[in-house]
């Protein structure tokens, strides 16, 4: 047959006749065999191809070819899963088998909606209710108390690695869980005071924190209880705590103005004070490790997440050897845990491997709900109880909470 240019699909077979149909097709080279692709012995798909109808594409041994076999089914990692995440994820699944069961047993008329899979219909409808039940199954326990009230300094001088959103959070499940929590707001842009609700932006003349360090103001003239949640407080930042840096330079003992304020307040009446610090080894930050017992560092899974850790650790010594002596490293937190990335992985491993028993077993995930709560004036656990983000730092604040108590676990 000679060549015949065309310009798209190739000649065929009509199948009724068997005659050569001509077809406007590629330009073909000398006497090329014209029987179709579904003509083909045992009308197999050559292989190497990947078909769709009796088209092909690809190349030769690298194609796939869909519906001839099916790829193994990918598994999510459980790297970053918390146990609570796992008892969520176990739930769904007995719903979704119990749920398949019963819906095998009775069958509901035709054209009507079950009523008990209204509103269960999707995976992630499932999944959130699953999380939801876990959730408050926990939310009605007691944890257990601290003898004496902890004060936590949560600080690493790195920005965006979830300092405050930790403290917001695990203060919030906290005082979810039956303990009474103050949270000092010791960073200018004062991001605590709004994500625990405080309206701090319109009370320029109010004593704030910047006040107490400044001027001596005592701390219960400052503390306000968070609106929204029960058993939690707030000592809040403005904007005019950015000045403090240059105002505390010419001050004696400007190093300890927290310590002794939190001395002369009777923070006893609580169980945990949490202080949050700015992104920063400056005045504020030191003030912030004279003025607590422990250390909280949260240490994002990336690839800077330990540069400039170093600078911490020394910082924290020198205060140790000439400021507070009673200030220890009690907890690591993993933040920003992404499971996707083989990175993550291998900076929360080598951070468990220098570290050791100080980093929680709970990493806390990425979580677009963690990001969106602070706008609403919430935490997590207020905003979406059912997040992954909500059920990590809930299951972190228990790993703290059964660590700092006498007496055992909850």
């Amino acid at each position: 047959m000679s060549n015949a240019p065309g310009l798209g699909w190739p000649d065929h077979v009509d199948e009724s006749s068997g005659a050569n149909v001509s077809g406007v097709g590629w330009p073909r080279a000398g006497n090329e065999d014209l029987t179709p692709r579904s003509m083909s012995p045992a009308g197999k798909t050559p292989s190497g191809h990947a078909s769709w109808g009796s088209t092909t594409s690809g190349t030769a041994g690298t194609g796939y070819v869909p519906g001839a076999h099916s790829p193994a089914p990918r598994h999510r990692s459980a790297q970053g899963e918390s146990p609570l995440v796992r008892e969520a994820l176990n739930a769904e699944v007995s719903r979704e088998t119990s749920s398949t069961a019963a819906t095998a047993t009775v069958s509901p008329p035709s054209g009507e909606v079950s009523s008990s899979s209204a509103g269960n219909e999707t995976p992630i409808a499932r999944a959130a209710a699953a999380a939801l039940e876990v959730t408050g199954r926990r939310v009605g326990q007691v944890w257990p108390r601290p003898a004496a009230c902890r004060v936590i300094t949560i600080a690493n001088q790195k920005g965006g690695v979830g300092k405050t959103t930790s403290a917001v959070n695990l203060a919030a499940a906290l005082a979810m869980h039956g303990a009474r929590v103050l949270v000092v707001d010791l960073d200018p842009q004062g991001n605590a005071s709004t994500a625990l609700g405080i309206d701090h932006h319109h009370q320029e003349d109010s004593p704030t924190v910047y006040t107490v360090l400044t001027d001596g103001v005592p701390m219960d003239e400052i503390v306000v209880a968070a609106p929204e949640l029960p058993n939690l407080y707030c000592a809040p930042a403005t904007l005019a705590l950015a000045g403090a840096e240059i105002d505390l330079v010419p001050m004696v003992a400007r190093e300890s103005r927290l310590r002794r304020a939190l001395d002369a307040y009777d923070k006893q009446q609580f169980d945990y004070v949490l202080i949050d610090c700015p992104p920063s080894l400056g005045l504020l930050t030191v003030n912030a490790l004279t003025g607590g017992e422990e250390l909280l560092i949260p240490i994002q899974c990336e690839y800077y997440a330990l540069e400039g850790l170093s600078q911490l650790l020394h910082t924290v010594d020198l205060v140790k050897s000439h400021l507070n002596p009673d200030l220890r490293i009690s907890t690591i937190l993993l933040t920003m845990f992404d499971a996707r990335t083989r990175l993550a992985a291998e900076v929360a491993q080598e951070v468990r491997n220098h570290f050791g028993e100080l980093v929680l077993s709970t990493v806390i995930p990425r979580s677009v709900r963690v990001s969106e709560a602070p706008s609403y004036g919430q935490s997590v656990l207020q905003y979406d109880p059912g997040s992954s983000g909500a059920l990590a730092y809930t299951e972190a604040a228990h790993e703290i909470a059964k660590r700092g108590a006498e007496g055992g676990e909850a």
